[in-house]
């Protein structure tokens, strides 16, 4: 057996590791801090011609103003399917029906729905620290299967000691990630 075959991929565990920080932070864009933004209505899916479908297939999003979110929904049938996602989706934002335009007037946050909001940052933010963990676990399940095809103590120490700094240092942006939104979200 080559060496190759002993080694684990960090390139790979760190792109994974990136991608769970990378998902996180659409999720955060996600959480409204008082502006309107298109991206908040990203992570929104519409039970659409039988499949979960982002709200921006369905429909042209628009930010008229700094206050207000508009969807220009293509299909007359669809309005009611994109206007129940919405109002499930947690976001607290109750929308108006004008034909097939969906207004989403975005009201002011009150203390209340701050501390809601930096609560759902904070499962977001536990999330992504479970996918990264989640790929430290296959790397060392990795190093246990090269360790049992003949990779020596110390060189799964190395590697092990490699894996475990690749996740800290994950689960410490995912950690800066999450003061910093929910520094956004209670700045007044």
């Amino acid at each position: 057996m080559s060496d190759e075959d002993l080694e684990i991929d960090l390139d790979d565990l760190e792109r994974r590791m990136n991608g769970a920080l990378a998902s996180l932070k659409t999720e955060f864009a996600s959480l409204r801090t008082g502006r309107a933004s298109a991206s908040m209505l990203e992570p929104i899916m519409v039970e659409a011609y039988g499949q979960r479908t982002p709200i921006n297939q369905v429909g042209t999003v628009n930010v008229p103003e700094s206050r207000m979110v508009t969807i220009n929904v293509w299909d007359k049938s669809m309005v009611g399917a994109v206007e129940k996602a919405i109002r499930e989706s947690g976001l607290g934002i109750n929308p108006q029906l004008n034909g097939t335009i969906i207004m989403l007037p975005i009201p002011e946050l009150n203390e209340e729905r701050r501390r809601e909001l930096t609560k759902v940052a904070a499962q977001y933010a536990e999330q992504a620290r479970i996918s990264v963990r989640n790929v430290r676990r296959d790397g060392m399940d990795q190093l246990k299967k090269a360790k049992a095809a003949g990779m020596s103590e110390d060189d799964n120490k190395i590697w092990s000691d490699e894996v475990q700094s690749l996740t800290d240092a994950a689960i410490v942006n995912v950690d800066n990630a999450l003061e910093l939104k929910q520094e956004e979200i209670m700045q007044v």
